[in-house]
């Protein structure tokens, strides 16, 4: 996507979020619900369907924009969310079966979700994607994507460590069979200009990456650098290394505000953002937006949310906005 066009979009987005922001959230299972802000449109049922584990802060996130765009729309939010995929893909089917209006996904499988996705889109659901399948959404009928390429991320990492001088890198997989996972760590060293080494982990055991994490670190001193792929895991990351007496450094995809005073205090050097708040937004406002005037936001093109760098430069002015939910 050319720049002056991502620009535009993520201001257009930005101006969503002042239009939204301001009428708040609506409380969990009634998302949507009448009040100040709430548009004079037919009310509509969308469901969301994620991969997130219970009690990542990320997909609150992601979640917390859903219902701020359903509140602001006059749109029952549907939200659901497994990690293993075929119990996601069964959630979907589920959606299918109670007619909803519009259905918003991840697929962090394509080859096992999109049959489910385009069984959606047969029965005449509207369906975009979000945060992973940004290469595959098109194949199976959705109308759209918001999120981030992750090659493209993976790479802009990359290129980061290469410029703190990073001799040997650890990328650190939370979700075995994760694509998007895989994309990362291919674009770091791509980015970086030479392989990186990749661990995998269990991303819902905190306690078994910290060991699993010291075991390597204390194994191997040649490694100068950690990629974590998750707020929360590199927090875990960041743990380890301090029990291995190791003086690695550690840098992350995503955030939370934990992880924004890790940076402060120079636990974590860098993260890649791609505003989870913005994809559980602008997916559903797009699906409202389809109904109400048939735009496709984007032109069937995927809307980029990031990456963008966090790091002690900027990491006050990012703060401001995760203490609101909004990243």
């Amino acid at each position: 996507m050319k720049l002056p066009k991502l620009a535009a979009l993520l201001m257009g987005a930005a101006l969503f979020i002042t239009g939204c922001s301001a009428t708040g959230g609506a409380p969990r299972g009634t998302s949507g619900g009448e009040g100040g802000g709430t548009v004079d449109t037919p009310r509509l049922v969308v469901a969301m369907v994620s991969h997130g584990a219970p009690g990542d802060t990320f997909w609150d996130l992601v979640r917390k924009g859903a219902e701020d765009a359903a509140q602001k729309d006059n749109i029952e939010l549907r939200y659901s969310s497994h990690p293993e995929v075929p119990d996601q893909a069964n959630l979907v089917q589920n959606a299918i079966d109670s007619q909803v209006d519009g259905i918003a996904m991840t697929m962090p499988n394509a080859q096992a979700l999109g049959p489910v996705a385009q069984r959606a889109v047969d029965a005449g659901i509207p369906v975009v994607g979000l945060n992973a399948g940004m290469n595959e959404y098109q194949d199976y009928g959705m109308t759209g994507f918001f999120g981030q390429d992750e090659s493209v991320a993976g790479t802009h990492a990359g290129e980061r460590l290469a410029e703190e001088g990073a001799q040997k890198v650890l990328c650190v997989i939370h979700e075995q069979g994760n694509s998007s996972q895989e994309a990362r760590c291919d674009g770091v060293s791509q980015g970086l200009g030479q392989p990186v080494e990749t661990l995998y982990v269990n991303g819902m055991d905190l306690t078994s990456v910290n060991s699993t994490l010291q075991a390597k670190l204390a194994q191997d001193r040649r490694i100068d650098w950690v990629m974590g792929l998750q707020a929360g895991v590199s927090m875990a990351i960041s743990d380890a290394a301090e029990a291995a007496n190791s003086e690695v450094k550690i840098a992350t995809f995503d955030t939370n505000a934990q992880l924004m005073t890790a940076i402060r205090d120079g636990r974590i050097q860098f993260a890649i953002d791609q505003q989870p708040y913005l994809q559980g937004y602008m997916a559903v406002d797009s699906l409202w937006l389809a109904h109400r005037n048939g735009t496709t936001v984007g032109g069937g093109q995927p809307v980029y949310t990031g990456p963008a760098i966090v790091d002690i430069s900027n990491v006050d002015v990012i703060s401001d906005a995760v203490a609101e939910g909004l990243r």
